[in-house]
């Protein structure tokens, strides 16, 4: 069982994202633009063309996964010391329909425990929620992945649901701040949580990339 520091994931994250901030904010307000372009949807096309509007609402579903799964892969670079681009948001394109075939079971699993009186359905969603990074990382099949994230939470789900609540709390602080504070904890949190999905990797998984270096506060 690997364990993780939270602290050294935040300072990591943290660090991270002051020594990148200008790719950062670069990155999220493109990301914001292709956003409300894909979103944006006259009422006029509303109410006089459905087909048209369910059309919107497919490919407005499609850009946000590919961009959640392109912020994946760029926390993972960093994690692993490597140089990201805006092009690393659309380069898991092939991995698209693994990704979303993953994502349904996730959202099933994670329902019906909820449906089980709630907290089966916490446990689960921290349980499985790794399913994506494997996808990414390591081109795993959505069923694998799920199994292998089950594996590498075993043992550290409170710790997992502790930080996830820290991680909700700073981008709930960087919101506050007139909502510039979210080009640093956006960044600060994702690479973060990147980081210790590294971390909870069994030795064999990460021994042939660079290790993570280890920070305190």
């Amino acid at each position: 069982m690997q364990k993780f520091s939270m602290s050294e994931a935040l300072r990591y994250g943290w660090d991270t994202a002051k020594s990148n901030l200008g790719f950062f904010i670069g990155l999220l307000i493109f990301v914001v633009i292709i956003s409300s372009i894909i979103n944006f949807e006259p009422k006029l096309v509303t109410e006089n063309f459905p087909i048209l509007s369910i059309t919107f609402g497919i490919v407005s579903f499609v850009v946000d996964v590919l961009v959640n799964m392109g912020l994946i892969r760029i926390a993972l670079k960093f994690c692993d010391k490597k140089e990201a681009t805006f092009s690393d948001l659309i380069s898991t394109l092939p991995l698209f329909f693994k990704f979303l075939f993953g994502w349904i079971l996730y959202v099933l699993i994670v329902i019906g425990g909820f449906i089980l009186l709630i907290f089966p359905g916490i446990i689960w969603g921290i349980k499985f929620q790794y399913f994506g990074y494997l996808i990414i990382d390591e081109d795993m099949d959505p069923i694998d992945a799920l199994k292998k994230s089950s594996k590498i939470t075993d043992g550290v789900k409170w710790d997992l649901f502790l930080f996830n609540i820290v991680l909700g709390v700073i981008n709930m602080i960087g919101f506050l701040f007139i909502i510039i504070g979210l080009f640093i904890s956006i960044p600060t949190t994702i690479v973060a949580f990147a980081y210790v999905y590294r971390k909870l990797l069994p030795i064999t998984a990460v021994s042939q990339r660079e290790e993570l270096p280890k920070i305190g506060w």
